[in-house]
């Protein structure tokens, strides 16, 4: 690793697995002091110990991030841990199964509460510490249903719609104070909430074969790739680069029909 989060600190959020696991473990690798913030607690603490374990640094913060008051005061103990805080990762998601006749207002605030509200909430609360450094960067988890739509998943694709709107409001209003935000929007990712979509489905694995046949690179994504995408945004590597989404999809939405060949054949 080149070392190039040397000094930053990191609040990511869901990082008990998935992508957010990932990008805790990259960041801290590459330097980063990382909170691992999760509502998760024995997943959580998992991952800050195997950082602990690796010579890294990293606190783990039960949190559940739809709430004002938890989300505010993992902020304060993260600057308070490591010094103070220059990066912050929105990395929790939720999704909910259903047509939206079936929702109850419930399924409703919970989903936009993990996927939208609590960007507002950590932004709100970390800008103050984020606003003292030069540099600062807060990234999203967006998702490819930020620009289309998907059966099925009425609220989370509204949420992660929003959250590419909230990302570009974000860079507009405080690029002054030297913070850019930006939106990782990724496809088809082999995470626990994607094993959970597919098994509503039945069929999980004839289900997930059936959609990588719409991706021209055939795989599904890792969330190692994910967490490379969330570190571009969030160092100098992005100098520049503000307000706007990186789509990491495997090439899933660059065609309105595909059939991708078996990678068999194509070896």
């Amino acid at each position: 690793m080149s070392g190039r989060l040397e000094g930053q600190v990191a609040w990511i959020s869901g990082a008990a697995s998935g992508m957010g696991e990932a990008a805790a473990e990259l960041l801290a690798a590459e330097g980063a002091k990382v909170a691992v913030v999760d509502i998760q607690a024995e997943a959580g603490q998992q991952v800050a110990a195997r950082i602990a374990a690796r010579g890294g640094e990293a606190l783990f913060l039960e949190c559940d991030v739809s709430q004002a008051d938890p989300v505010r005061d993992a902020i304060e103990a993260t600057a308070a841990r490591f010094g103070g805080l220059q990066i912050l990762v929105n990395c929790a998601g939720v999704v909910h199964v259903a047509p939206l006749h079936e929702y109850a207002e419930a399924d409703w605030d919970r989903l936009m509460g993990v996927n939208v509200r609590a960007i507002f909430h950590a932004v709100k609360h970390g800008l103050a510490h984020l606003g003292r450094s030069r540099r600062s960067y807060v990234v999203n988890i967006g998702s490819v249903g930020s620009f289309i739509g998907q059966a099925g998943t009425p609220a989370y694709t509204a949420s992660k719609h929003a959250v590419l709107g909230l990302t570009r409001s974000i860079a507009l209003d405080y690029a002054h104070l030297g913070l850019r935000c930006n939106c990782i929007c990724p496809g088809i990712t082999d995470t626990p909430m994607l094993r959970y979509h597919l098994a509503t489905a039945g069929d999980a694995e004839a289900v997930l074969a059936s959609r990588l046949r719409r991706v021209p690179l055939g795989t599904a994504l890792t969330p190692a790739d994910i967490a490379r995408a969330i570190l571009y945004f969030a160092c100098e590597d992005s100098a520049g680069v503000t307000g706007t989404s990186l789509v990491v999809d495997g090439g899933y939405t660059t065609a309105a029909e595909w059939d991708a060949a078996p990678p068999s054949a194509r070896e």
